[in-house]
């Protein structure tokens, strides 16, 4: 059964690409839900799809337009994050309409419409070789930025001011871990879509905070719920003939209710232990 499912090079590539993203996406999406930006995944990923169209029109590769694409909406959204931090969820918002308005528009003037709606529920099992070697360059890169910069992103994310006062150049760190969003986001978009790489980037994060109980465990078992969720959702999809990138994030979601109901177990012992504790003789 294993071996059917690797014999064919599409899958082979597949998992590759969706096992790398499964660690790097919820790195990016930990620091993401601890700044309370959840949703910037759904920003950037609507205004990739304004990057691919003009990648489409203009004959270049798609992937390279929504990374500019995503690169010029996270930085926007930093600069209107840091003009009214009291209402930082706007940024997102603001990007978010301007990006679905200029996808909307400019994918009225693509030719190919199959090539573009691609994009929207992602192709993992048709990337090219350039596909699949960019997302590994992108994925060494952005995990050893996690690595070295694990302290600060984690000051940065719980209190950008104490951080400064800390020594911390918040300026240098936000414009990289903006850059390494952008990126990610721009070649998950490819392969499990669009209109769900935020779900991969939150619901992973979501998972491992209810079970977890530090910012360390947090991120290991992110990515751990991310990785489970790929490998099944991927294998699920092959055998199933579901799409692989909806397959994955449902997978994801599964994980999570797994989750919740892990935690009711561990509630409900704990309480029968102290009403136990309580009764006892003393």
């Amino acid at each position: 059964m294993i071996s059917e499912l690797f014999q064919y090079d599409f899958m082979r590539r597949a998992f590759l690409v969706g096992v790398l993203l499964a660690v790097i996406i919820p790195c990016i999406g930990m620091i993401v839900v601890f700044k309370r930006l959840s949703l910037i995944g759904d920003a950037l990923s609507h205004t990739s799809l304004a990057g691919v169209a003009i990648g489409l029109i203009l004959g270049i590769n798609p992937i390279l337009g929504a990374m500019a694409a995503c690169l010029l909406a996270a930085f926007g959204i930093e600069a209107i994050r840091k003009k009214v931090p009291r209402f930082s969820e706007l940024s997102i918002a603001i990007v978010l309409s301007v990006g679905v308005g200029l996808a909307g528009v400019l994918s009225g003037f693509v030719k190919n419409a199959v090539n573009f709606n691609s994009f929207l529920f992602g192709s993992i099992v048709a990337i090219s070789n350039f596909e699949t070697g960019l997302v590994v360059g992108i994925s060494i890169l952005v995990f050893l930025a996690f690595l070295l910069l694990y302290k600060e992103l984690f000051y940065i994310a719980f209190d950008e001011q104490a951080a400064a006062l800390s020594g911390v150049p918040v300026r240098l760190v936000n414009t990289i871990f903006t850059i390494l969003t952008a990126v990610t986001v721009s070649v998950a978009s490819r392969t499990v879509g669009a209109l769900i790489v935020s779900s991969l980037m939150v619901v992973p994060v979501a998972t491992a905070m209810i079970l977890a109980g530090s910012y360390k465990r947090t991120a290991i078992g992110s990515v751990i719920c991310a990785v489970i969720a790929t490998i099944t959702g991927l294998t699920l999809s092959f055998y199933w003939g579901l799409k692989p990138g909806g397959t994955i994030v449902l997978t994801g979601v599964v994980l999570f209710l797994l989750a919740l109901l892990v935690q009711k177990i561990r509630s409900l012992y704990r309480g029968r232990k102290m009403k136990e504790a309580a009764h006892e003789p003393s």
